[in-house]
């Protein structure tokens, strides 16, 4: 029987990046199948969240961030332009954003056409993989969706047309995130047991085996 998880993923998190290729590759060895829910980063949802954090919260994320993408050979680089513009003056972000609300929306019209996690991972790579200068300019995006079998100009017309609808799933989805045990991502649900951060999947993957995870 193919087993099946939650997966709680944002296009501003660099660690929902690094653990993509990764439930990717599972999914590919393995009879086991994500949910993928897409949500806004809490910026979006908490803006004044990270200025009220410890100032070394922030710098032991950067240390960390790359580190991470140093042990897993993965490359790295801070997104340009970042998917969630921040004011530098108040180290608040503005309510009005360019580009997160268009990638989040663009994930769940992925996951609605069968191919979320493909999306994710083609996606996530062309924004933080340092390799990609300005990807929301020029062919990035869509060379970026059809690598992931999906028509780029066919998803932003449903995103253009039906907004709405799109952001009451992903209100449902952040919800649900907070149900399953935790606000952060990437956030992986399986069985009711939350396993939040991308340094969970190796434990995510053990919980699996023992619950009878099978190769494919």
């Amino acid at each position: 029987m193919t087993l099946g998880y939650d997966l709680y993923w944002s296009f501003r998190s660099p660690y929902s990046y690094l653990v993509t290729p990764r439930l990717v590759a599972l999914e590919k060895d393995y009879d086991v199948k994500a949910n993928v829910r897409v949500v806004y980063p809490i910026a979006v949802r908490q803006p004044d969240f990270f200025s009220n954090s410890d100032p070394l919260w922030f710098t032991y994320f950067l240390r960390d961030v790359f580190r991470s993408a140093e042990y897993l050979g993965l490359p790295f680089s801070w997104a340009s332009p970042d998917p969630v513009l921040m004011d530098p003056a108040t180290r608040t972000y503005p309510k009005e954003q360019p580009y997160i609300h268009r990638l989040t929306r663009l994930g769940q019209v992925a996951t609605e056409r069968g191919k979320g996690l493909a999306f994710l991972n083609e996606v996530s790579g062309t924004i933080w993989s340092g390799k990609v200068k300005n990807w929301h300019e020029g062919d990035h995006l869509a060379r970026a969706a059809e690598r992931a079998g999906l028509d780029l100009a066919e998803m932003d017309a449903m995103v253009a047309a039906e907004p709405e609808r799109l952001d009451a799933i992903i209100a449902a989805s952040q919800e649900a995130q907070r149900v399953g045990g935790h606000y952060g991502v990437p956030l992986m649900v399986f069985d009711s047991e939350p396993f939040f951060g991308q340094d969970r999947f190796d434990q995510l993957k053990w919980r699996m085996l023992q619950k009878g995870l099978v190769k494919r």
